[in-house]
């Protein structure tokens, strides 16, 4: 299974043109700039007519405006994960959310505590600690999530949040893409990553 995982496009991703051939495509959140639902609007129409046979989508912290919101109408072939989990051919992913409301309560470590043990491919926004997480002399990765992703050991971790950081690494054994599209200041598009599962 090929996945193509992309992330933080910030209101972008009408730049793209001849996206790689994957069975799946991966957004892992920040699709917003501002947070609005004109914005997200506009993406999920986007995304929705890409020609890829499944489309999975999660929430990043600019995407606020979908906070609690119920999802309806997707086509049966467009999963939003939020705290939940789709099985695609035989693999199993696996969403969380980054929602502001629930990084300032302990609501986020519940979310990530419930991440389901049997999981292929973990979704979050950010990243776990210490994995192209570093940026400004700070890791900004969580420590909880890290701790979480080698307890469950998946086979891809797919994340995004920081622009610095975008690319793809293995370590213990688990592949990990940040797809952050956007640069630290915005101003360069990075390429999508292509993995296979």
């Amino acid at each position: 299974m090929k996945i193509l995982h992309l992330s933080d496009t910030h209101g972008c991703h009408h730049k793209f043109r001849d996206l790689p051939k994957a069975d799946v495509v991966v957004h892992s959140g920040d699709f917003c700039m501002v947070g609005t639902e004109v914005e997200a609007l506009d993406f999920l129409n986007w995304f929705c007519d890409l020609p890829y046979a499944h489309k999975i989508f999660i929430c990043g912290n600019h995407d606020d405006c979908l906070y609690g919101a119920s999802i309806d109408g997707l086509d049966t072939n467009v999963h939003y994960l939020c705290n939940s989990g789709v099985e695609i051919d035989g693999v199993r992913f696996y969403g969380v959310s980054m929602f502001m409301g629930d990084c300032v309560t302990d609501r986020q470590m519940r979310n990530i505590e419930k991440i389901s043990s049997d999981t292929d491919v973990l979704i979050t926004h950010n990243p776990a600690y210490g994995i192209l997480d570093f940026d400004d002399n700070i890791n900004y990765g969580d420590e909880q999530l890290l701790s979480k992703v080698m307890a469950i050991n998946p086979r891809l971790h797919l994340f995004g949040h920081i622009h610095t950081q975008h690319g793809i690494t293995t370590e213990h054994g688990i592949t990990f893409s940040n797809g952050a599209i956007m640069n630290g200041d915005y101003s360069t598009i990075n390429v999508p990553n292509l993995l296979e599962i």
